[in-house]
């Protein structure tokens, strides 16, 4: 039983963009390849969208939910042939720091890792600076619950009058993690220095099968945790002793980002990953759309 039964637009917020451009170049998670990315101001109402600039026309993909073409260990946007891979840690940022227009440009088929985090993004956005537009959009506001339950995977959105988000990660058979708990409201201070800090994480038997598929080409101890037995394998140790769980919350907000409104909601969650987020993201979105219409 999944369902909402009601929405209601709660208020409205100023559109925000950029003032200027940043750029970043790296590597990719999985290719492993070179990449280019620029944080372009956008004028209102073009949302977020990404453009392929190595690609013939420069092809663009919104930061939609009806565009995700895959969620296996990273959130895939698609349109046509054109892919736009891991697209949930440049998101995350963009959505903490409740930016309405970006264009996001890459001369390859995926953002640049840095260091794993968000880090990398935050620092892109400050220095680019927030430029306030003036046309209003709606922040909606959640009447019924939104839930989502599969295996072991269980998620519900539930009414709030701020945006918050509570996750825990179980894994029973790796004693050094077990079980892990965070819970907090997100919003841009908060998502700088508790959240976007947090690096991706595998275990090291997860690992080498990604290594087996020809994935994770780019990654080193510079840019994720790996989880061997008792040891923590990373650059400089943890960043928190629940850094795990705090990159599962930076995920999901990138992840929820692609309902395309900001909405507010308690977003609670045990177990979830790219599948599951995106499948509630997607309930979330098509209640919402469909209110606004009506309204």
């Amino acid at each position: 039983m999944d369902q909402i039964e009601s929405t209601h637009i709660n208020r409205h917020h100023k559109q925000r963009t950029l003032k200027n451009i940043a750029t970043f170049s790296g590597i990719g998670l999985h290719t492993g390849e070179g990449v280019t990315m620029r944080f372009c101001p956008a004028i209102e109402d073009t949302g977020i969208i990404f453009k392929r600039t190595d690609l013939p026309n420069h092809p663009v993909i919104p930061a939609k939910v009806d565009c995700v073409c895959s969620h296996m260990r990273n959130t895939t946007l698609g349109s046509g042939d054109v892919r736009i891979h891991t697209v949930e840690h440049v998101l995350a940022a963009v959505a903490a720091f409740e930016i309405d227009n970006l264009v996001i440009e890459l001369d390859s088929i995926e953002p640049p890792v840095g260091n794993g985090s968000s880090d990398v993004f935050v620092k892109m956005i400050e220095t680019a600076q927030i430029q306030e537009q003036n046309k209003e959009s709606p922040v909606i506001s959640l009447h019924r619950p939104i839930y989502l339950s599969e295996g072991e995977i269980h998620m519900v959105a539930i009414p709030c009058d701020h945006y918050r988000i509570s996750y825990t990660l179980n894994y029973p058979n790796t004693p050094l993690l077990k079980s892990q708990y965070f819970s907090s409201a997100i919003n841009q201070e908060i998502f700088k220095n508790e959240i976007a800090p947090c690096r991706t994480f595998s275990l090291y038997e997860e690992v080498s099968s990604l290594m087996d598929r020809g994935l994770i080409k780019g990654a080193s101890l510079d840019n994720a945790v790996v989880i061997k037995d008792d040891t923590i394998l990373s650059k400089n140790g943890l960043f928190f002793p629940d850094e795990m769980v705090r990159h599962k919350i930076l995920d999901m907000i990138g992840d929820f980002s692609l309902v395309g409104y900001r909405f507010l909601a308690h977003i609670i969650s045990i177990r979830s990953g790219h599948a599951s987020n995106v499948a509630l993201a997607k309930k979330i979105f098509n209640y919402i759309n469909a209110e606004i219409k009506n309204t």
